[in-house]
């Protein structure tokens, strides 16, 4: 049961019949584990503590930097130098104090990786690299854990979320999407840009689906399917992604 604040503080999420009291519980009794406090963490993090996540478990080595604000809209100017987990949390928790954050300031080894996905119900990857993003995938899908994943780029954005806690046998992986572990270096923000907004828009995405799954029990939409966005034209793009028989960590 909510308690009379929990219910007006959530009162508009409450009253979706898709979500209702029994979703909303379910959402304080979750375990969210986000990789990244970037542009899509920024977003991404700000709707899943004001939604009412039990648990945020948030993971970044960065510390805050000037050419961050125009995108990681979570942070503030003071915040410049500070490291990206702290900085976060201090605003997370001015967001909505009952939610239960824990940072971990490092880069992961898979080994530590396993242990937070294993405590995890679902899984945010809001990394920028490849090698991070195949390592997640791997482990999420040998944990059976639900991974939501996104990037942008330029003008360009996609999305993907894989349904590992039920269709861990019969569904695509990241690697069946992306089956490599590098990508050219200057395919970096630094290098050919990043609009702000489209950041955003993709870290929403993961903070939606993530809520939906939690609350609700299910995605609400086809997966795995790669979501691609346009923000020049404005158009979204919708591919099945397909499995992989030779893939070597889903076949």
């Amino acid at each position: 049961m909510l308690t009379d604040d929990e219910f007006n503080r959530y009162q508009r999420q409450v009253t979706l019949p898709e979500i209702s009291e029994q979703g909303q519980v379910k959402l304080s009794q979750s375990h969210v584990l986000m990789i990244g406090c970037g542009g899509l963490g920024s977003a991404a993090s700000l709707y899943l503590a004001a939604s009412g996540v039990g648990k945020l478990i948030i993971i970044d080595d960065d510390d805050v930097e000037l050419s961050n604000l125009h995108r990681q809209v979570v942070y503030r100017d003071k915040d410049i130098s500070s490291s990206k987990t702290q900085a976060m949390t201090s605003q997370l928790l001015a967001l909505n104090p009952d939610v239960k954050i824990r940072s971990l300031d490092k880069r992961l080894s898979k080994s530590q990786l396993e242990l937070e996905v294993m405590l995890a119900d679902i899984v945010l990857d809001c990394s920028d690299n490849m090698p991070t993003r195949q390592m997640i995938n791997q482990v999420c899908l040998e944990q059976n854990t639900d991974l939501i994943s996104a990037a942008a780029i330029g003008w360009l954005g996609q999305f993907c979320a894989f349904d590992f806690s039920s269709k861990r046998e019969s569904s695509a992986c990241y690697r069946c999407l992306y089956p490599f572990d590098e990508v050219d270096q200057a395919r970096k923000c630094t290098e050919l840009g990043v609009i702000g907004p489209v950041v955003g828009i993709l870290g929403n995405y993961q903070a939606l689906a993530a809520i939906q799954k939690l609350a609700t029990g299910r995605f609400h939409f086809k997966v795995p399917m790669l979501h691609r966005f346009d923000g020049l034209q404005m158009q979204w793009q919708y591919l099945s992604i397909t499995k992989d028989k030779q893939c070597k960590v889903c076949s």
